[in-house]
């Protein structure tokens, strides 16, 4: 179907509920959503590109056809949409990556057996324990055991490899009893599979008091160094048996959601608590995704916690969610009791959820490079302004002056994001009879480009962005100069101001403003370049405003102070003007006695005789 087509067959649809499925030209499905009213929130994706992002306007292109599925009510989209996400897995849907289904712990069959995940309980002889809430924190539980039971973690064979070789590190290290050893039994394994086994099935008490017992013993008969390794993996157990619990969500109390959205990446968070303690944390980092914070939120939470037969009793969430009621509902049907799910304002909770969210925000910082932030900015700054690739050199000009004396200009230059001041280049602005921002403007990008037209090797970069320090008018006294110079392919912008002097916006040549604060980092970035630039021009213009005032010619004629000097100087522009100005001149900006004592300081003889004739 044609880009119209589509437009028009998401103008017919109704305004119901429903879920609706986007499809690629070989039918594969790329994308599932879910809409309250489906003509309203279908018709979105093909109104005006320019808002949305670049991962939004990459799916629009990819739609060859799409399907929907109209719904009683908006908790019947919200349990479909799962579901059919769950099944497709579609490229565009943000998904956490243990969707397919929650892990197991797979104990193996034979005389040593061994801990492992499993995406799924089979029929293969082995014991499955679950399913837990994600592979990572499942992975967690089994090196747990391991290190509280000290059972192997390398990679021998048993009992083949018994006796072959010297014990591993972990033996020395005192995390694995060395059943590699050939003096070691197979009892001994048997009986901490058992345990670990019984820890799995929650009977925690029946380990402990075993192991207390044992370690009694070994204090009676005076083996004080056994007693305390039974000590330590008692503590241990107990450690494990609260972790487990948590990451089993059976006896958890409460979970807190927490998610960040980076610039390169984000994370989701769940902190759960047993007993109003942190027992454990589960998180996962995920690309940027293309909705809003509250849809993630919405889907994540929604895939996170669909499907499990054992959930907490309260869900706390960072945001609202439009589908809250109906998530309560669906989880609280799939367990047979009551499952809240709460957005706290203030209190306790309310420090909970920012605690979840830090905890997001530094996972997703830790995994995400200076460069890869970068590159997602001007990304996300060339999605905003519609230019088919990211803008890899950025330009940046202000004028400063004050008056019409001293105008000058600055480039800056910026790649992706970062300022090369090996490139940034300063103007003295020519032939300016008074100050005229947008003649000036125009003036020093004209020169800028046709010293690249002329192949000056420091002009020899293009930019693929050029940035104004200024509105509307700027801009467009910029592309007219670049119009002359037939370089029309550059996209132009101002950078305007709010009343606080922080950057606020950027506006095209029509006027048309552009926000940016919506993304923060995004916001920091233009307004650290606007600010560079101005400083770069600022500083400029007082080197030259010192340079005429100070140490001047001006200054060796009697009579001339700071006053008559910054005078001449506005009116003259320089001092080889006010040198070459005649007397008559000179006196229509002067006092009479100081023009001739001026003029008669640069010409001599030629004052005493203009003295003489005068009088």
């Amino acid at each position: 179907m044609t880009f119209d087509e589509l437009r028009d067959k998401a103008h017919a649809l109704p305004l119901k509920p429903g879920v609706y499925i986007m499809q690629n030209a070989g039918s594969e499905v790329i994308y599932v959503g879910k809409a309250k009213a489906l003509k309203n929130r279908v018709s979105q994706y093909f109104q005006d590109q320019s808002r949305h992002n670049e991962k939004t306007r990459a799916m629009v292109s990819q739609i060859d056809h799409f399907d929907v599925i109209v719904v009683q009510s908006e908790f019947e989209a919200l349990v479909l949409e799962c579901a059919l996400i769950k099944r497709h897995q579609p490229r565009y849907n943000i998904l956490l990556k243990d969707s397919k289904g929650f892990p197991y712990i797979r104990l193996s069959a034979g005389d040593y057996p061994r801990f492992s995940l499993a995406s799924r309980a089979e029929d293969d002889g082995a014991r499955y324990f679950g399913p837990y809430g994600s592979r990572f924190a499942s992975q967690g539980i089994i090196d747990a055991l391991r290190q509280a039971l000290r059972l192997p973690a390398c990679r021998r064979k048993f009992p083949k490899d018994i006796g072959k070789e010297r014990p591993c590190l972990n033996f020395h290290m005192g995390v694995c009893d060395g059943y590699c050893r050939a003096e070691m039994d197979q009892t001994q394994y048997k009986r901490s599979i058992d345990q670990a086994v019984r820890l799995l099935e929650g009977r925690l008490d029946e380990v402990v008091d075993e192991l207390a017992a044992e370690m009694e013993l070994a204090a009676e008969e005076l083996r004080f160094e056994r007693a305390a390794q039974l000590r330590d993996r008692i503590r241990s157990i107990q450690m494990l048996s609260t972790r487990q619990k948590a990451v089993a969500g059976s006896l958890a109390d409460t979970d807190v959601v927490g998610y960040h959205r980076g610039e390169a990446k984000s994370c989701f968070v769940v902190l759960h608590y047993i007993g109003g303690e942190l027992a454990a944390k589960d998180w996962e980092l995920l690309a940027v995704p293309m909705e809003d914070e509250q849809t993630t939120v919405s889907t994540l939470a929604a895939q996170y916690y669909g499907g499990r037969i054992q959930l907490p009793k309260q869900i706390l969430l960072p945001c609202d969610i439009d589908e809250q009621v109906e998530l309560a509902r669906m989880l609280t049907e799939a367990v047979g009791r009551r499952v809240e799910v709460l957005t706290p304002q203030r209190g306790a909770k309310m420090e909970l959820v920012k605690l979840a969210n830090e905890n997001a925000a530094e996972e997703a910082l830790r995994a995400t490079t200076a460069e890869e932030r970068r590159s997602k900015l001007t990304e996300a700054l060339g999605a905003l302004l519609g230019m088919e690739n990211q803008p890899h050199r950025i330009e940046a000009f202000d004028i400063s002056n004050t008056g019409s004396s001293d105008i000058v200009a600055s480039m800056t230059v910026h790649i992706d994001g970062r300022p090369l001041k090996r490139d940034y280049r300063r103007f003295k602005l020519k032939d300016m009879p008074h100050a005229d921002d947008y003649a000036s403007m125009e003036q020093v990008v004209e020169r800028r480009f046709r010293r690249y037209l002329d192949g000056d090797e420091k002009f020899a970069e293009k930019p693929d962005l050029l940035l104004m320090d200024g509105g509307a008018g700027q801009v467009k006294a910029a592309r007219e100069a670049m119009s002359k110079l037939g370089l029309d392919g550059i996209p132009v912008y101002g950078m305007i101001k709010d009343d606080r002097h922080r950057t606020r916006a950027l506006v095209a040549g029509d006027g048309r403003e552009i926000g940016i604060q919506a993304n923060q980092a995004l916001f920091a970035m233009v307004g650290r370049i606007q600010e560079e630039t101005h400083r770069f021009a600022i500083e400029f213009h007082r080197q030259q405003q010192a340079g005429h005032l100070k140490g001047s010619a001006l200054d060796g004629i009697p009579g001339v102070g700071p006053t008559r000097k910054a005078q001449l100087l506005k009116a003259f522009k320089s001092v080889k003007a006010v040198k070459a100005a005649s007397l008559e001149e000179l006196s229509a900006v002067v006092p009479k006695n100081t023009a001739s004592a001026v003029y008669g300081y640069f010409h001599g003889s030629e004052a005493d005789q203009g003295k003489e004739e005068t009088s």
